[in-house]
């Protein structure tokens, strides 16, 4: 081969090699993992009081690592009496932009029917600058339509303690649901997804939400709750058994419900 001949060869050559690489602007994005994730497959079996990263917090209630329903890996049971509270607690948290998803699967063997009224809480997203209190997923016990019902909340904060249900949003007992939440502190914003489809009616935002006439405000999160609390006494039933697994939170949407759905 002619020198000429060589160095037309390697122009050719690296070319190809231009032209199969992707540019910076063209290559795929990087998948964001979630930074807590937690299926319990590695805690044994029995009490558990915490895990990698977590806590717990009870009164009148317990929580045990069970074997899954499904009869693969492992699930969290909480289980509470009267009144009481079961909730795993994530604490430390320091969300990018105070914004962040959470998914779990969670199946609630019984809803209250009594007394009216009755407000229960899921999950319950707070911080250390001021008391308000997030209750992105939790709902209530409506006499009027004799069934409980989805709804987002709060508590101690300007716009006072209240929970935004839904009639279009019923609170299906005994069966698995993948539930998602989206915080977006850029509107003070709270999205609901049920098995994975948005529930827009439960959104609330900064100037649209279920208190009085002031600003909803997020406080900087640094906590989350997962679990189960009912507020008022005497309910009926008197205990309510919670079941939870595949928990993930991240900085963008997880997703994986529709698969995860029994």
């Amino acid at each position: 081969m002619t020198c000429r001949r060589k160095v037309a060869a390697g122009l050719s050559a690296a070319a190809a090699v231009l032209l199969a690489t992707p540019s910076a602007a063209s290559a795929a994005p990087v998948p964001h993992g979630p930074f807590v994730r937690e299926n319990f497959d590695r805690l044994p079996l029995g009490p558990v009081t915490a895990g990698r990263g977590w806590t717990t917090d009870a009164s009148d209630g317990s929580l045990t690592v069970e074997p899954s329903a499904t009869g693969h890996g492992r699930e969290l049971r909480l289980r509470t009496e009267g009144n009481g509270r079961a909730f795993l607690v994530l604490s430390d948290l320091a969300p990018a932009g105070n914004s962040f998803w959470a998914r779990l699967r969670l199946r609630v063997d019984q809803f209250p029917t009594a007394p009216d009224w009755a407000h229960w809480t899921v999950a319950e997203a707070s911080g250390s600058d001021v008391p308000t209190l997030v209750r992105p997923l939790g709902g209530q016990y409506v006499p009027t339509s004799g069934a409980d019902f989805w709804g987002v909340g709060s508590d101690l904060g300007p716009t006072g303690d209240w929970t935004d249900w839904k009639t279009s949003a019923p609170a299906t007992a005994g069966t698995w649901q993948c539930v998602e939440f989206h915080l977006d502190a850029t509107d003070n914003r709270v999205t609901v997804y049920l098995d994975g489809v948005e529930q827009p009616e439960l959104t609330v935002s900064t100037n649209q939400h279920g208190g009085t006439a002031d600003d909803f405000l997020f406080p900087r999160f640094d906590k989350l709750k997962l679990g189960w609390q009912l507020y008022q006494s005497d309910p009926t039933p008197s205990a309510y058994d919670v079941r939870m697994d595949d928990v993930a939170l991240s900085s963008h949407r997880v997703g994986g419900c529709v698969d995860q759905v029994p």
